[in-house]
């Protein structure tokens, strides 16, 4: 099943073709190589206003798919240790399908991150692992929708999306100004609860590699190893930002 794209979401926009989300990556890539250099004669923007929007309408975006995954889901019955894909056209199926385009659309969107820090001058913050995290997961959830739309997939879309209602609704409190960083001591606590997710989500693609599971295991191997690579990379930001930072 995974060798062959599901004929449900095949036609759907950014899905059926390669092509646009490669595209998208190479002018993410262009924006990350050139942006520093075509802002380095021109005045830092401050772009409160639009990062306050831009975070605020994530935090609902983010809400949404929570909901979305988390009733389906239930409604479906879900497992949480074993869910192959339905691929029927069922009402509950085609619901869980365009959550999955959604999430997937979100990662689009997401590369708006890095635009704002490099108008900002903020370039310090466009590390590897910000570059890295943002550009494969356009690849990854392509993918997600593109052969396995639902199925053992909720569960990264639905942990991911209630981790983000933190994250961005940190990044609108931190855009209103200087005057909010007494109110951001729990920045750390974000960075945990992001690994701790890592760890959740290893462990639930894993589980499946050890037992019978109609969900290809080649997907659950792919999830797997790069949860592992993101969690390493985490791990390097926490030691540096807040173990040997501190020190």
């Amino acid at each position: 099943v995974f060798c062959f794209p599901d004929p449900r979401t095949d036609s759907w926009p950014l899905v059926y073709s390669p092509l646009p989300v490669t595209l998208v990556f190479t002018s993410y890539l262009l924006v990350v190589a050139l942006g520093p250099s075509c802002m380095r004669r021109r005045r830092r923007l401050e772009l409160r206003a639009p990062l306050l929007a831009y975070n605020l309408a994530m935090v609902a975006l983010s809400s949404y798919m929570f909901y979305e995954f988390l009733v389906t889901s239930v409604l479906a019955n879900y497992s949480y240790l074993c869910q192959p894909v339905d691929y029927s056209r069922s009402e509950l199926g085609m619901r869980m399908a365009r959550v999955c385009w959604w999430f997937f659309f979100s990662k689009v969107i997401e590369l708006l991150d890095t635009v704002f820090l490099i108008l900002r001058k903020k370039q310090e913050q466009v590390t590897f692992l910000h570059v890295y995290h943002h550009g494969s997961m356009l690849f990854n959830w392509w993918s997600g929708v593109k052969y396995v739309p639902g199925g053992q997939a909720f569960f990264v879309g639905m942990l991911n999306s209630f981790v983000h209602i933190f994250m961005y609704g940190y990044y609108a409190l931190a855009s209103l100004g200087p005057q909010m960083r007494r109110h951001l001591w729990w920045k750390r606590y974000l960075t945990i609860l992001q690994m701790c997710q890592f760890v959740a989500i290893a462990a639930h693609s894993s589980y499946n590699l050890f037992t019978e599971c109609p969900f290809p295991d080649g997907f659950n191997t792919a999830v797997f190893l790069y949860i592992l690579s993101l969690l390493a990379l985490f791990l390097r930001f926490y030691y540096r930002t807040y173990v040997r930072g501190k020190r």
